[in-house]
C-alpha cells in the first residue's frame, strides 16, 4: 500500500470533495479518483460512497481514515526529527487553543520567535474540550486550555492566572461604579458565549444561589462579537480580562467588580506525559517558564 494513496484518501475525506482535494494535492480530479480506486482495490473494500456532490465514508472508510491520520502524524514527526537533526533550532511546533486562550500565547510566541526564528509555529483553533484527546492522539504537540484536564496521560502547568471581568459600555448606567452587587443585575441583558465552559457554569450557579434572574437574551459564538455588542451598549457580559484589557485601558469598556463573583481563570499549558517532545516543543516550554505570569 502506497503512503501517497493514504494521503490522497485523507485529503478527500477531510475536504469531502474530490475537486477541492485535487486542488490541494496539485493533482487532476481523475488522478485523485484513480488513486482512491487503487486503494479500494488493494484493501478489497469500498471506502467512499457518493451522493450527488457529497461524499460519505463507509465503515471501512472510517477505519482507514483513522490509520491514515496516524500515518500523517508519523510523517510529520519524521520531518521534525530530520529537521532537528540538521539544525537543532529548526522544525515545526503545533499548538492547539481556542479563540480566547490564543491571546495568552501572543507574548510567549513573540519571545520564542526571537530566540528560534527558524521554527515554524502553527496555532490551530480547537475547542478546549477537544484539545486533551488531540494531544493524546498526536494531532497536537502542545495545548492551551482554561481547565485542569485531569488525565494521567497529560502533564499540565499553569502559565497565566486571569479572572472573569464584568464589563459594560461607558454609556451604561453602571459604568461609573467601582462595584455592583449581583442582586442589582437581575434586570440586565447579558451577552453570553454559547460555547459551554466551566466558567459559564460558575456564573449561572452564582446567580441561582443568589436567586437573581440571569437574562442571557443574546448568545454569540465568539468573544469578539460579544465585546462589540457590549461596546454598543446592547448588553453586559462576563469575559476573560485578557480579552478586554485593551478596551478597558482605552476607555471603550468599563470593568465593574461584582463581589459575589470573583472567579480566577487559570490558563494551563498541556502536553503528553509519555511521548517525548520535540526540541522545538521543549524550547517553547522553557520560554513559557521564563516568562510565566502569576
Amino acid at each position: 500500500m502506497e503512503l501517497f494513496s493514504l494521503k490522497v484518501f485523507l485529503t478527500v475525506a477531510t475536504e469531502k470533495n474530490f475537486s477541492r482535494a485535487a486542488e490541494k494535492l496539485l493533482r487532476t480530479q481523475p488522478a485523485v479518483s484513480l488513486s482512491i480506486q487503487r486503494l479500494e482495490g488493494e484493501i478489497g473494500e469500498k471506502l467512499i460512497e457518493r451522493s450527488g456532490k457529497e461524499i460519505m465514508l463507509t465503515d471501512a472508510g472510517r477505519i482507514v481514515l483513522e490509520y491514515a491520520r496516524r500515518f500523517e502524524n508519523l510523517s510529520r514527526d519524521l520531518d521534525n526529527a530530520l529537521a532537528e537533526m540538521r539544525d537543532n533550532s529548526a522544525g515545526r511546533l503545533v499548538i492547539g487553543a481556542n479563540e480566547s486562550t490564543t491571546l495568552y500565547l501572543i507574548q510567549p510566541i513573540v519571545r520564542y520567535r526571537e530566540m528560534y526564528p527558524k521554527v515554524k509555529v502553527q496555532v490551530r483553533r480547537s475547542l478546549s474540550s477537544k484539545v486533551p484527546s488531540q494531544l493524546i492522539d498526536g494531532d497536537l504537540e502542545l495545548g492551551v486550555i482554561s481547565f485542569e484536564p485531569g488525565d494521567e496521560r497529560l502533564i499540565s502547568q499553569v502559565i497565566y492566572t486571569d479572572h472573569l471581568a464584568f464589563v459594560v459600555s461607558p454609556e451604561h448606567r453602571l459604568a461609573g461604579r467601582a462595584e455592583v452587587s449581583i442582586n442589582e443585575l437581575g434586570a440586565e441583558t447579558f451577552i453570553a458565549h454559547n460555547v459551554l465552559s466551566p466558567y459559564r457554569e460558575v456564573v449561572i450557579r452564582a446567580f441561582q444561589e443568589a436567586r437573581v434572574p440571569l437574562r442571557m437574551d443574546v448568545e454569540m459564538p465568539t468573544v469578539e462579537t460579544i465585546r462589540n455588542l457590549v461596546q454598543r451598549n446592547e448588553g453586559v457580559a462576563f469575559l476573560p480580562k485578557m480579552c478586554v484589557a485593551q478596551e478597558i485601558e482605552q476607555g471603550r469598556l468599563c470593568e465593574v467588580k461584582v463581589p459575589e463573583l470573583v472567579v480566577e481563570r487559570k490558563i494551563h499549558l498541556v502536553y503528553p506525559a509519555r511521548r517525548k517532545l520535540s526540541h522545538a516543543a521543549q524550547a517553547f516550554l522553557g520560554v513559557v517558564a521564563g516568562g510565566r505570569n502569576d
